[in-house]
């Protein structure tokens, strides 16, 4: 029997773990800082309001409750010993393993900057999300109580730094919210006046797309009332304030940072080679070099493939890794039966990504997507965003809750997500 240890129940994770499920020759133990699985695709959506968190997430226990050989354990890895097999969670257990798989994902990243946290949001968990749904109705409630005309116009601008796939749909979401889903909620506000500004240090949004699918995306953020800003660096952050390169200072209560991630600092603990990020660059069957028993999966690998193809950072890529991992593991320990064992480690398949494309949606009824030489955008793209994301979604309940309530908001353009809900006060006690 073999123990493979599995740090994070993300895409990657759990690919590997249902390639291993019920295999005989494997126990497995999947250790995550959380109890739930996330649908990160969708998260801006519960930063947004328009879904409830449990609509994206699910019980990592309940997901893998049918296979007799996993574990699943709530727990934080915070060392690990590649050398001696072994890692330590912060509850102080150690676990040994045979194989481990690092798929512990990725944070936000600050280029340097990790000061600017304590005056902007991220968006990267469930929690996340709900601190920036919070701080901005927060904010329109306060806006529709002051009569202070300087700070209801702070209370109501929104700036979004980071010109990717995150921040064009937050910032495409929050003109839809605002602008025709909370018009008839307020008296003494107008929320189509909520000034949303999106700010990208390069020329142009969507840098992964085509340079006509970020036209179109810029475009239509601007229909929305978004003010894009490209080619504009932020040099600070400070409380309420965005100070750029120009010498500009931006006021906003609500600072929200998606320009940049970097990989988790278990990475840092392995000997590898790697990125600015804290990627690591493993070998091509996503082994780490110099410890074949360890591999790494999802947002922590910088690597080109076996076809020599930038493998990215997005959900598919994810969950192709983690299942090759699994796979590669099966037919090892089917090989350690024939003759071959003694070469089952020249026998390693490399990874191969096979690119499914990516998507992003730009506000109600609009997105773009690039599959290949294949690019779509406007409705036909929303159409197969939808489609694309309510399959993916794991469990019956959530792809049901999800298509339900997208079904309701697009009808009635009003989604019921919106309610504020105080983190609790630890001087309350219990």
């Amino acid at each position: 029997m073999k123990h493979v240890l599995i740090i994070g129940a993300g895409f990657a994770g759990l690919a590997c773990a249902k390639a291993l499920a019920n295999k005989k020759k494997f126990t497995v133990t999947v250790i995550d800082r959380t109890n739930h699985h996330l649908f990160q695709p969708l998260l801006y959506q519960v930063a947004s309001a328009s879904l409830t968190a449990p609509d994206i997430a699910q019980s990592i226990r309940q997901i893998l409750c049918k296979a007799k050989n996993i574990t699943v354990l709530m727990d934080e890895i915070i060392a690990i010993d590649p050398a001696a097999r072994h890692a330590t969670g912060r509850s102080g257990t150690v676990f040994d393993f045979d194989h481990l798989v690092l798929a512990s994902g990725a944070r936000t990243g600050y280029f340097g900057n990790d000061h600017w946290a304590a005056h902007s949001l991220c968006l990267k968990s469930l929690a996340d999300a709900q601190d920036i749904r919070r701080r901005i109705l927060t904010c329109l409630e306060k806006a529709e109580m002051t009569k202070d005309a300087a700070e209801c116009k702070r209370l109501m601008t929104i700036a979004i730094v980071g010109g990717g796939p995150t921040g064009v749909e937050l910032a495409g979401s929050f003109a839809d919210l605002t602008h025709r889903s909370l018009q008839s909620n307020y008296r003494n506000i107008d929320t189509a006046r909520l000034s949303i500004i999106l700010i990208e240090g390069s020329d142009r949004i969507l840098e992964a797309y085509s340079s006509e699918q970020s036209q179109y995306a810029k475009s239509r953020l601007e229909s929305l009332g978004v003010v894009v800003m490209v080619n504009t660096r932020v040099t600070e952050v400070t409380a309420g304030k965005l100070h750029l390169k120009s010498g500009e200072i931006l006021e906003a209560e609500s600072i929200i940072w998606a320009a940049g991630v970097e990989a988790s600092p278990l990475a840092a603990q392995i000997s590898a080679a790697s990125d600015r990020s804290g990627r690591i660059t493993p070998l091509p069957d996503l082994s780490v070099p110099g410890f074949p028993s360890v591999f790494v999966a999802g947002d922590l690998v910088n690597m080109r493939d076996s076809e020599d193809q930038v493998v990215p950072g997005i959900a598919p890529a994810a969950m192709q890794m983690g299942d090759h991992i699994g796979r590669l593991l099966l037919e090892e320990a089917r090989l350690e039966t024939t003759s071959f064992a003694d070469r089952k480690t020249t026998l390693r398949a490399n990874f191969r990504y096979h690119d499914k494309g990516f998507m992003a949606i730009i506000g109600k009824n609009h997105a773009v997507v690039k599959s290949g030489k294949t690019e779509l955008q406007g409705f036909v793209a929303w159409l197969m965003w939808l489609f694309i994301h309510i399959l993916f979604l794991v469990g019956f309940r959530n792809k049901l809750a999800v298509l339900l309530g997208w079904a309701f908001a697009y009808i009635k353009d009003n989604p019921s997500a919106r309610v504020i809900i105080n983190p609790p006060n630890p001087q309350s006690g219990p």
